[in-house]
């Protein structure tokens, strides 16, 4: 089976069609602050508003646990989508009651409205399938056909996601169809040299990502909180810094994996070591075998990658046709330890082949240090989904799409 995408529909015109997109943005005084997964949204929205589609737009933001919560309401996310859409959107206030039944029954060809966060709902994200399918039965009653599009989610086992897909025609969204043909060209045939920079602050959460990917690439480079388990695993003394000391004969066994598959894993030369967790704090450059020489009386933190290894990591990068990068460098959120992170992102302008920014800290991460999103090849707004891909993991949420990994 193939994945069904919208031409598979037919024509949607006068039809109400439920849109699952991924609207989870950070909110900050009742502002969105990154609108990139609402941008990412509307490429999908005005086809099926251009079709005369009546559109009825679904979502989760945050994670409130089942009950409403004013902290997670969608309703700055729906003044967003009626400025980049141009034209009004309905907000229904809750998910399937009577506001939304009349945000719905208001529509006129061309029109779209906006549900309440789907998770003040428990069904949404329960573990019991009946609950689960007593929620998507209500939401489908909204609708003609269902449209998933919301990328960031389609690893999750969710009314919205999957049950609702069975209730209805359904087919995957523009923004679904451009992420799987991204994905697929980083693990099925990626143009060589092929570059993978992984970063984040655990091991653990990418051991499956190195485990599915180190026999496809040509060069892992590590940095973030990661780099030290590697770093303690080679022998190094890494002072105060994270370290996953339960992973360290996991990190051997790729170490000694890559070496006998002939893949360069490129560790930092240097780091940037302070004195606390804070933006505040003095903070030195030291070499990777001198990390716990410090001039305070205690061990410090690495919290981010060294000019050396950025420079290093940056001719990789330049060097590469194929660049996936999940994970930042360092702590970018505090000024002092965000120059990693910002060098590989602008290496990976520079790249002539495809460069893709892997979603989630790392797509935050570029928007945040002023890049924008057409520097890049692709910026994906899976996060989490996205690495589960890269590990071959099964998907219900595109599986139930008729896609087969």
């Amino acid at each position: 089976m193939t994945l069904r995408t919208l031409d598979s529909l037919g024509s949607l015109a006068g039809k109400r069609v439920i849109v699952r997109c991924d609207l989870n943005v950070p909110l900050k005084d009742g502002q969105v602050t990154d609108d990139g997964r609402v941008r990412a949204s509307i490429p999908t929205l005005n086809a099926l508003i251009n079709q005369g589609a009546k559109v009825v737009v679904i979502s989760h933001l945050g994670r409130p646990e089942g009950a409403p919560d004013s902290r997670y309401s969608l309703a700055p996310v729906a003044q967003r989508l009626c400025e980049l859409l141009g034209k009004p959107v309905t907000f229904a206030r809750d998910t399937v009651g009577g506001g939304a039944q009349a945000a719905v029954n208001g529509l006129e060809d061309g029109d779209v409205a906006l549900l309440e966060n789907l998770r003040f709902n428990p069904g949404e994200a329960s573990k019991d399938d009946a609950e689960r399918e007593a929620f998507a039965s209500r939401l489908a009653e909204f609708g003609d056909a269902f449209v998933s599009d919301g990328f960031g989610v389609v690893h999750r086992k969710q009314a919205s996601v999957y049950e609702l897909a069975k209730l209805l025609p359904s087919a995957a969204g523009q923004l679904i169809a451009t992420e799987l043909d991204v994905l697929d060209r980083l693990t099925e045939s990626p143009e060589r040299p092929y570059v993978v920079v992984l970063g984040g602050s655990k091991v653990s959460d990418k051991l499956g990502v190195i485990g599915h990917l180190l026999p496809r690439v040509n060069s892992l480079l590590i940095g973030g909180g990661m780099l030290f388990t590697f770093l303690a695993a080679q022998g190094h003394k890494v002072g105060s810094s994270l370290l996953e000391a339960d992973q360290l004969e996991t990190v051997r066994g790729y170490l000694e994996q890559a070496e006998q598959l002939g893949v360069a894993i490129v560790l930092p030369r240097d780091v940037v070591v302070a004195s606390a967790f804070s933006a505040d704090a003095d903070h030195v450059v030291r070499p990777i075998d001198a990390i716990e020489d410090t001039e305070w009386g205690h061990a410090g933190l690495g919290l981010d990658i060294g000019p050396e290894t950025s420079e290093l990591f940056a001719e990789y990068i330049r060097a590469g046709r194929t660049v996936f990068w999940n994970g930042p460098m360092g702590v970018f959120e505090l000024a002092p330890f965000a120059a990693g992170t910002k060098a590989i992102a602008q290496a990976l302008t520079e790249v002539g082949g495809l460069s893709v920014v892997g979603g989630g800290d790392s797509a935050a991460a570029v928007r945040a240090l002023g890049f924008s999103d057409d520097q890049f090849g692709h910026i994906s707004t899976g996060g989490g989904a996205s690495l589960e891909f890269l590990e071959g993991k099964h998907l219900p949420g595109l599986e139930v799409l008729g896609w087969q990994q």
